[in-house]
């Protein structure tokens, strides 16, 4: 997990790096060395404004909002007690006013992160399998997964976002753009992460009620209109997008879900 940990922040480190050179070539480029300086200068800002406000962002984008008490107190509860089981600081928690199930963790690090779920995770999910995508949620957390996420998931959101700006060009955009976004995403994050995050959470939880509420989150997409940002696809526990859309494609970082539950079956995620 140490290992994970670090191994994620090397990757944060990185994407900032390369951000950072591209940004003063391009300045280069455009006026010299000065403007190079001012570019690289202007990453270095962006990247500290993704590190700091970035989970806040995501929220935003995904309709997401704080989470009363009131609303649910067991899912208050079933967090503090898995996040004292993984040793890491209870989440702040988000509700998103949608009847399609999902849930995601975006933020920092063990120390600083949210947890959003949506009223309809809520109440298609057992007590026990709710507990369990909480603890593969969480995991993530104490990983730092969540950091590489939020910084990945941003980042693609916005390019994919930026190429609807050029009207009549938003095509060529798009197509030069998506393959971008889609090679810093699968950069940053591993098919191996969602497996790690599976058998840490089966050692706390009960692998069957993960394996049924991933089952359970997967034929959702059969029932229930989802729509959201293809770049979003790293943040849930299962790919909720069209198998067949083009664009959803390139950026799934999740192993096929038959594999995934056949592992917790067995009891060998």
């Amino acid at each position: 997990m140490r290992r994970r940990a670090a191994g994620n922040v090397v990757k944060a480190f990185l994407l900032v790096t390369i951000l950072t050179l591209l940004a003063a070539g391009a300045g280069r480029l455009v006026g010299g060395r000065h403007t190079a300086s001012l570019f690289a200068f202007s990453a270095l800002l962006a990247a500290a404004a993704v590190y700091w406000t970035g989970d806040r962002v995501l929220l935003g984008m995904l309709g997401a909002r704080p989470f009363a008490l009131a609303e649910n107190p067991l899912l208050r509860s079933s967090s503090d007690r898995i996040a004292a089981a993984l040793a890491i600081t209870p989440p702040k928690l988000a509700l998103i006013d949608d009847g399609f199930p999902r849930a995601f963790v975006v933020g920092r690090g063990p120390r600083s992160s949210t947890l959003a779920v949506s009223t309809g995770l809520l109440h298609a999910l057992r007590r026990e399998e709710l507990d369990a995508v909480i603890a593969h949620e969480l995991v993530h957390v104490r990983a730092r997964d969540v950091l590489t996420q939020t910084f990945a998931v941003l980042l693609a959101v916005t390019l994919i976002e930026a190429s609807r700006m050029g009207g009549w060009l938003s095509q060529a955009l798009l197509f030069l753009l998506a393959p971008v976004a889609s090679a810093f995403t699968h950069l940053l994050l591993s098919q191996r992460r969602e497996l790690a995050a599976d058998a840490v959470a089966a050692s706390i939880c009960d692998p069957h009620d993960l394996a049924d509420a991933l089952l359970r989150l997967d034929r959702a997409a059969e029932l229930v209109q989802f729509a959201a940002s293809p770049a979003t696809e790293p943040l849930y526990a299962v790919d909720p997008f069209d198998p067949d859309d083009r664009l959803a494609r390139m950026f799934r970082t999740h192993p096929a879900l038959e594999a995934r539950v056949a592992r917790l079956r067995a009891g060998t995620p």
